[in-house]
């Protein structure tokens, strides 16, 4: 590992050469730019590509709890979450809860060096703006929803870490192949009082036993890496494009917070293993054919098997609203938002009681 990696995460700190200020990463660019003069430093990444580390040396040799780089973490004493803040933050506050964080909790931790980032395409205003038109379209919000206490100081561009696992994948599979025909059948029912035979076509499968093999190439299976206990990031927002994963490089991380792994490769090994039989039981249904399928035993093996520590993009806030707060979530790369959010109650009632008088009165002239 070069000098470079071998530093730890509060010693990358990259100063402006024209007025000391820290450099962050510009959303969008493979720039950091200085906020104050307007200096920008190109982000040079390895030309070697993506690293994809050999999984088994990690789980053999070094233990699943095994870590190649030391990192400032604050664990927040409310929610649990571990993550890394930059020392340039003057009001520390949690990116999940929001709850205050002490400099003082401040320690450090081993994790594993990420081998690849998906650097932030959005910045904090646009995220604003994306969140601004989503409360604009909701239906039955209270009309004074808009003027919410937002908190923008709240809003921080956090990296979640995720494991990815790649394989060769080999398997024996056994199960049934189920064709379709159809066949006329009789059946009674009364018309008029009286009762007469009809027919109706059904359904019917035929079921003929099958067995085979199958193998591929598992690509980039993602596992997520940690747990949140409060305000779990929503799956409505994960749709990630992995194609745009860039070489890690720690400028990426200026400016944003970056949460610390907490289930461990091994962890994410065994869920990634049944992620692949999942996908072996898509394969043999397909090797199998006709129009319906049963697998009954599926033998299957992993080779080759690789891994790399990502890191992957999202805007986390809140704002307050009658007293309450309420999270929101928007995908740092794509735009996707999700959030909870109030409801109006006099909206709903006023809503119900007219379709209840539409029904009425329809009612009154077709029995008139």
């Amino acid at each position: 590992m070069d000098n470079e990696k071998k530093q730890s995460f509060s010693e990358k700190k990259r100063s402006c050469i024209n007025c000391g200020a820290e450099l962050t990463y510009e959303p969008g660019t493979t720039e950091i730019t200085c906020d104050y003069c307007g200096h920008q430093e190109k982000i040079t990444t390895s030309k070697d590509g993506l690293e994809e580390l050999e999984l088994q040396p990690y789980l053999e040799k070094l233990g699943a709890h095994f870590h190649s780089e030391e990192i400032s973490m604050i664990q927040c004493k409310n929610c649990g979450a571990n993550q890394h803040i930059e020392e340039n933050y003057k009001s520390l506050h949690c990116v999940y809860c929001t709850m205050p964080l002490l400099v003082e909790d401040i320690h450090k931790e081993e994790w594993i060096l990420p081998g690849a980032v998906l650097p932030f395409q959005l910045d904090q205003k646009k995220s604003h703006q994306i969140f601004s038109k989503w409360v604009k379209g909701l239906w039955f919000a209270p009309n004074n929803l808009k003027k919410a206490a937002l908190h923008p100081e709240y809003t921080k561009g956090l990296y979640l870490p995720y494991w990815t696992f790649d394989a060769q994948l080999f398997a024996h599979y056994s199960g049934e192949r189920g064709d379709y025909y159809y066949v006329t059948v009789p059946y009674t029912t009364t018309v008029n009082g009286k009762t007469v035979t009809r027919t109706r076509t059904e359904r019917r499968t035929r079921w003929t036993p099958a067995s085979g093999q199958i193998s591929g190439f598992v690509d980039d299976t993602l596992i997520k890496a940690s747990n949140q206990r409060k305000n779990p990031i929503p799956h409505k927002i994960t749709n990630w494009n992995l194609e745009k994963l860039q070489p890690f490089h720690s400028d990426f991380l200026a400016g944003f917070v970056t949460e610390k792994y907490t289930i461990p490769l091994q962890d994410g090994h065994l869920s990634s293993q049944q992620e692949a039989r999942k996908i072996a039981t898509v394969w043999a249904k397909r090797d199998i054919g006709g129009d319906t399928q049963r697998v009954h035993q599926l033998d299957m093996k992993l080779t080759e098997e690789t891994f790399k520590h990502i890191l992957l993009p999202v805007f986390i806030s809140s704002y307050k609203y009658d007293g309450k707060t309420y999270n929101f979530f928007v995908n740092g790369q794509t735009g996707s938002i999700y959030g909870k959010r109030p409801y109006s109650f006099w909206k709903i009632f006023f809503l119900v009681l007219c379709i209840l008088i539409i029904v009425g009165i329809l009612f009154f002239f077709f029995n008139k």
